[in-house]
């Protein structure tokens, strides 16, 4: 018998499986199966006579069969395709992140640097059916199973961004692991390499040795709203449901969720995510993944349903960018103004937000912003909202120029920020 746990609130999505003591597991039935015909009452019983034998073998012949079956199936989960992997009910699945689970990662390295990105696509067709989603994104997603080293094992979710073998999880899944195994959705196995990591963020970037593999296209996430159709694939409970379909809708952008001692902005959804969903993707009616699963709230004093939350693309877009160029992440730079959440009209046609505050001797003070100012676009880009501006910001490292067009009083003025102080 299983037993999954569920963690504080609110958790990180985990799996947890205990083997079973030895035992029979047995089932009775007392009363008629439901639609069979009623039974007249019973005769009296008959004389003693000498029992039959015939219950004996019929439950001799069962047993044999049953462990025909459980050798086959043995001997399938040990090779598939060519590749020998562990047999993940060896292990004892624990909670990724408990308390007194080594810290850190062992897994064998693969180097950062290797020229490789996550891109992200602005535009997209079609929408498409469950199925039609389903058939596109599930080849490229992947059981993702860490050895930690002491017999017992992480199992999450994982998904696939190039044809060669680069894929996203969740950090919490392979933490404190020695070897990481990944399979295919058809059940083709291969040995993972750890490229880097951030645990704040709650990412890995794993590599597997293939070509040609599946890889699931990302979107953007910044392009959602409340109310979308989103869809979650993964592993809950581990292996055995792997490949699960879930649906649901956005229920909220932005939403900062404390984990752990830290704060997490991050899409809330309510489609279903359970243990072993961690590092799966969140994917948009286009097929598109907008956000990799990681916590689902739960509560020890009552029944908390549809309340799942995803790390955006627009989020992660640069973390994971700079773990594949540097294999940690760089500071990101600041800009120095603060200003209003929503863009205001300020010409026919002509949207900014308005500044509030500029910082003494930061970049934007340098660059002669000034408080009333309206920022229009940002690195080229239109600015409808402080979200689009911080995206902008999140895109640039220290060292790097930002061209700003601002509105002043009836006038347009340009200017560039150099971005040489990091954000706090």
């Amino acid at each position: 018998m299983e037993e999954q746990e569920l963690t504080r609130l609110p958790g990180e999505v985990v799996e947890s499986y205990r083997q079973p003591p030895p035992g029979e597991m047995v089932e009775t039935y007392s009363r008629p199966l439901p639609g069979s015909p009623r039974r007249p009452a019973p005769a009296p019983p008959p004389p003693a006579r000498r029992r039959s034998k015939k219950g004996l073998w019929i439950f001799l012949g069962c047993f044999v069969l049953a462990a025909v079956l459980a050798a086959a199936a043995f001997l399938w989960n040990r090779s598939v395709s060519g590749h020998t992997r562990p047999d993940p009910f060896d292990y004892d699945f624990q909670e990724p992140g408990e308390t007194g689970r080594p810290q850190g990662i062992a897994i064998p390295l693969w180097p950062a640097d290797q020229g490789v990105s996550l891109p992200l696509e602005r535009e997209h067709g079609a929408s498409l059916t469950a199925q039609e989603v389903y058939r596109r994104v599930n080849p490229a997603v992947v059981v993702v199973l860490a050895d930690l080293g002491d017999g017992s094992a992480s199992v999450g979710t994982g998904v696939l961004f190039t044809r060669d073998g680069y894929l996203l999880t969740n950090y919490h899944v392979v933490e404190g692991g020695q070897e990481c195994t990944v399979a295919l959705d058809s059940g083709r196995g291969y040995e993972a390499k750890f490229v880097a990591g951030d645990a704040d963020s709650d990412l890995a970037i794993l590599k597997v040795e293939g070509q040609d593999l599946p890889a699931a296209a990302f979107g953007d996430s910044d392009l959602l709203a409340v109310g979308d159709k989103v869809y979650a694939i993964g592993n809950p409970l581990g292996v055995e449901l792997r490949g699960t379909l879930t649906d649901g809708i956005v229920s909220a952008i932005d939403r900062d969720v404390e984990v752990e001692g830290r704060t997490m902005t991050l899409l809330q959804t309510n489609a279903a995510l359970n243990s072993g969903n961690s590092g799966g993707p969140l994917i948009n009616e286009y097929g598109q993944v907008v956000g990799i699963n990681t916590i689902k709230m739960t509560s020890r004093y009552s029944s908390v349903e549809g309340l799942g939350f995803a790390i955006p693309t627009a989020y992660m877009e640069r973390i994971v960018n700079d773990l594949l160029t540097f294999g940690s992440l760089q500071p990101e730079p600041v800009l120095g103004v603060t200003v209003l959440q929503v863009a205001e009209q300020v010409e026919e046609d002509l949207w900014g937000i308005e500044v509030q505050s500029v910082s003494e001797n930061s970049p934007a003070d340098k660059a002669g912003v000034r408080e009333g100012d309206y920022v229009l676009s940002a690195g080229g880009r239109a600015v409808n909202s402080s979200q689009d501006l911080l995206r902008v910001r999140r895109q640039h490292h220290l060292g790097d120029e930002l061209s700003v067009t601002l509105w002043r009083d009836g006038e347009i003025i340009e200017v560039t920020l150099s971005l040489t102080e990091p954000a706090a």
